[in-house]
C-alpha cells in the first residue's frame, strides 16, 4: 500500500512540474511583440544558420525533427514545427534564443514567412 501511494505522489509531482514548465513557456510567448516586417534573409536566416544549422542539429544531412534547415524552402516547409519549438522554448537545444531572436522568428512566421 505504501509503495502504491509513493508511486501516485511521485507521478503527480512529475505532472505538476511539467505543467509549470509549459505555463512559463507560454507566458514567454505572450511577451512577443512584432514591430515592423521581419525579413528571412536579414532577420531569420542568420539565426537559423548560426544556432540551428551549424550546431549540427539541422545541417545538410540532418534527420532531426524537421530535418535540415539550410535554405529558405526547408525553413518554410518546417515553419509550423519551428514556431512550436521556438515558442515553447524546447528549441534550440543546448542554448537559448534571446527575446529579440524569438520575436524575429515568430513574427516572420506569423506574418506569412515570406522569402524576403
Amino acid at each position: 500500500m505504501k509503495k502504491q501511494f509513493l508511486i501516485i505522489v511521485l507521478s503527480l509531482g512529475v505532472m505538476i512540474s511539467c505543467t509549470k514548465t509549459n505555463e512559463s513557456a507560454n507566458s514567454e510567448n505572450n511577451d512577443i511583440t512584432c514591430n515592423g516586417t521581419k525579413s528571412f534573409s536579414s532577420d531569420v536566416n542568420p539565426i537559423i544558420q548560426s544556432v540551428c544549422a551549424t550546431s549540427g542539429c539541422h545541417n545538410a544531412p540532418s534527420t532531426n525533427g524537421p530535418g535540415a534547415l539550410t535554405n529558405y524552402q526547408q525553413v518554410f516547409n518546417a515553419r509550423a514545427d519551428i514556431r512550436s519549438a521556438v515558442a515553447s522554448g524546447i528549441m534550440p537545444k543546448n542554448t537559448n534564443l534571446s527575446a529579440a531572436q524569438k520575436s524575429a522568428i515568430l513574427c516572420w512566421i506569423d506574418s506569412g514567412a515570406s522569402n524576403n
